[in-house]
């Protein structure tokens, strides 16, 4: 048998373990229901069906590094996947909107400081490495900062002005955000962790904001199939092996 084969077949025994929030979940808005709801054909889900190996989703609606890094050290430590591919970031750069808007003049922090973010995932990364478990960093979908604003302040006028009182500019909203991407991918280079680049394939589109749902800030159905599809290419340029064949 040759090295080509005995890939191909200990692929199939590979184990993979996802941890992160609504995105891995498959959350989407749906219009219709007015109301969110998981998408069956969500990038996890698409994933499975080209990957040799079982993909076990920890994901959870909501989830922050800080709430999720203790259980995916109990699922790594308990199942002893080959694979850990970890996304988080959306949830953890937020702020309580609600509270901003009762107290705009106070300070605010957002749900897991930029600091502890780092310490965390740098942290889960060792973890993983002690375990010999490979770590897969995932960067953040770009956000609709204006969709996303009017989300939050429920399109309330007088909560709006309370927050961009607070804010100053809704574009500090996308700013605030690409700090946290921009430490996964310094976390990555820092730690020696492969890390799938998300975000460009969707700014790779001027317009896309249509790879968003209406909230601003979630993946659609396209969406997905985009994350989907850099995975994937991701995996085509070391990991042809993992691969079923197109």
């Amino acid at each position: 048998m040759n090295r080509e084969n005995r890939q191909s077949e200990q692929a199939e025994d590979i184990r993979y373990l996802v941890s992160g929030d609504s995105i891995s979940k498959g959350v989407v808005y749906d219009e219709m229901r007015s109301k969110y709801v998981i998408l069956k054909e969500n990038y996890v889900s698409l994933l499975q069906d080209r990957l040799k190996g079982a993909v076990r989703n920890t994901a959870r609606f909501g989830n922050t590094l800080l709430r999720g890094a203790g259980r995916l050290k109990q699922d790594a430590l308990a199942d002893r996947p080959d694979v850990v591919l970890i996304e988080y970031g959306g949830n953890d750069c937020d702020f309580d909107w609600e509270e901003i808007a009762r107290y705009p003049q106070g300070e605010h922090q957002p749900k897991t400081g930029f600091d502890e973010f780092k310490t965390m995932l740098i942290e889960s990364i060792d973890y993983l490495k002690n375990l010999q478990i490979t770590p897969v960093l995932m960067t953040l979908p770009p956000l609709n900062a204006d969709h996303y604003f009017k989300w939050v302040c429920k399109n309330d006028p007088e909560v709006e002005r309370k927050v961009l009182q607070w804010l100053g500019s809704i574009t500090k909203i996308y700013w605030w955000q690409e700090r946290y991407n921009s430490l996964i991918l310094s976390v990555s280079q820092a730690t020696r962790t492969p890390v799938i680049d998300v975000r460009s394939a969707f700014l790779e589109h001027p317009d896309f904001t249509r790879f968003l749902c209406s909230d601003g800030i979630h993946p659609n159905k396209e969406g997905h199939r985009l994350i989907c599809d850099r995975v994937l290419e991701f995996l085509r340029t070391d990991h042809q092996h993992l691969l079923h064949q197109d």
